[in-house]
């Protein structure tokens, strides 16, 4: 135990939920969708986009900004700001340069019309070799997670070890909830009034409840040069079409392709993204995975920072 944290390396995860060698549970093969002949379904043809970034600089740096960096990932309608305080913390802690950057189509990172895990992949990819990063941790949150596992299984050599965050590699019916804000977000985009955040708060209301959603939605908001009306940075209309396929994983058979360093799942206790089901299949894919469980929810992070930090530092400081 961490804290309230509870932590299984891979042989006791799947002594407890079942062998990663043996056939897949049939309720964890229903998350198996759209197999293509058990090959990945991962773009041969690469469309890449810049990845505007923060630096984190620790106060005491092991090594140089290149060697051995951490990349911070965020999720869905996130950004690079949502990773800031923890970035910040963990470079102090663990001594290590932290990117934390803006994946396509979100915070201040080029919009595109594709947005699926495979070309947000290949943004990381040309990321690290353009910046001439050595051994990488990759540190991604739900949509982060996915694209990071992506990386990973693709292009092992350029990642040291992986730390996935409430997510699995399965193909998962993505929750309604993100459809609705997309209706709530499309209608403050329309209005020609929101002029202050209290509007925009009002407006959104109505698809969700949750202050501390609509605050977290609400950082993408801006007001563009020259105007007094506040729009969203994000491409509503982009988005709103990937959302079918955002719960999708672009990998489909783990007999085919596996990350063979290690690999940490964190996951919330309170949340449905990473169902005891589905730890065969990270086993799999992650032999060397350890999971821990955190006492909080989807946005585990920002609910239980202390607790996340402890199973990062466990999971990076230097084994003697």
């Amino acid at each position: 135990m961490i804290g309230r944290v509870t932590v299984r390396t891979a042989a006791a995860a799947v002594r407890q939920h079942g062998s990663s060698s043996r056939c897949l549970p049939a309720i964890t093969s229903t998350l198996l969708l759209r197999s293509i002949g058990g090959r990945s379904s991962f773009s041969t043809v690469k469309d890449t986009v810049p990845l505007v970034y923060d630096l984190h600089e620790p106060a005491k740096p092991v090594a140089d900004r290149q060697t051995s960096p951490i990349i911070f990932m965020h999720g869905l309608f996130g950004s690079k700001k949502n990773n800031r305080s923890i970035s910040k913390v963990l470079a102090r802690d663990l001594g290590r340069y932290i990117y934390t950057v803006d994946l396509r189509n979100h915070g201040e990172s080029p919009h595109h019309p594709r947005h699926d895990y495979s070309a947000m992949a290949d943004d990381v990819a040309e990321f690290i070799v353009k910046h001439n990063l050595k051994n990488p941790t990759l540190i991604g949150h739900s949509m982060g997670a996915k694209t990071a596992m992506t990386v990973a299984l693709r292009d092992p050599s350029l990642v040291a070890n992986l730390i996935s965050v409430d997510n699995a590699p399965v193909d998962a019916r993505l929750e309604s909830d993100f459809a609705r804000y997309i209706r709530g977000m499309k209608k403050i985009d329309e209005s020609e009034n929101v002029t202050k955040q209290a509007e925009a708060l009002e407006l959104l209301e109505p698809y969700e409840k949750s202050l501390t959603i609509r605050q977290f939605l609400l950082g993408n908001l801006h007001r563009p040069k020259g105007s007094k009306v506040h729009k969203f940075r994000v491409p509503l209309n982009i988005i709103g079409k990937a959302l079918d396929h955002l719960g999708d994983f672009p990998f489909k058979d783990p007999g085919k392709v596996r990350f063979e360093k290690p690999a940490l799942f964190i996951r919330g206790t309170k949340s449905k993204y990473v169902p005891d089901e589905v730890i065969p299949i990270i086993g799999q894919f992650f032999p060397r995975f350890e999971l821990v469980d955190v006492d909080a929810g989807h946005w585990l992070i920002s609910e239980n920072p202390e607790a996340f930090r402890q199973a990062v530092i466990r999971f990076l400081e230097p084994k003697e």
